[in-house]
């Protein structure tokens, strides 16, 4: 399965990053999250974080993939399933920023997992695009 999802947000590319990079305080802006437990500090290259979500069991997810103000993509892996979430921030002329979110599931269970849970988990990362959005251009 792969989901993306892009959102034009009013608001500096260091604002967003910094709501972006706080995933603890991500349930303050999407109800697709319940909680979230930073497991190592700070958040950067390596970091994991147990994720709390509605419906879902709880996960831990490692950063792979981090760049300041940029960029990052972590992963989560269970029993026969890799989940890929990236978070990418890409700034306009404007000072303003388009940010995308792609979700991407492999192995040999993912497209069993995505007749059950796919429907759920595209509207998950919306959801988490659109609170951001709201969040930063609020916060601005």
């Amino acid at each position: 399965m792969h989901f993306e999802t892009a959102v034009d947000i009013d608001a500096t590319p260091e604002t967003v990053w910094n709501l972006l990079k706080d995933v603890e305080r991500w349930p303050d802006m999407t109800a697709s999250v319940d909680r979230v437990e930073l497991l190592d500090e700070p958040f950067t290259l390596s970091s994991r974080a147990r994720v709390h979500q509605p419906k879902l069991p709880a996960a831990v997810w490692t950063v792979t993939a981090f760049e300041e103000n940029r960029t990052f993509t972590w992963e989560s892996r269970s029993p026969g399933v890799t989940t890929v979430g990236a978070h990418d921030i890409a700034p306009k002329p404007d000072g303003t920023v388009t940010v995308r979110l792609t979700l991407d599931q492999k192995g040999p269970l993912a497209p069993v997992l995505s007749l059950f849970t796919g429907r759920l988990a595209r509207r998950y990362v919306t959801m988490e695009a659109n609170g951001l959005k709201a969040k930063a251009e609020n916060h601005s």
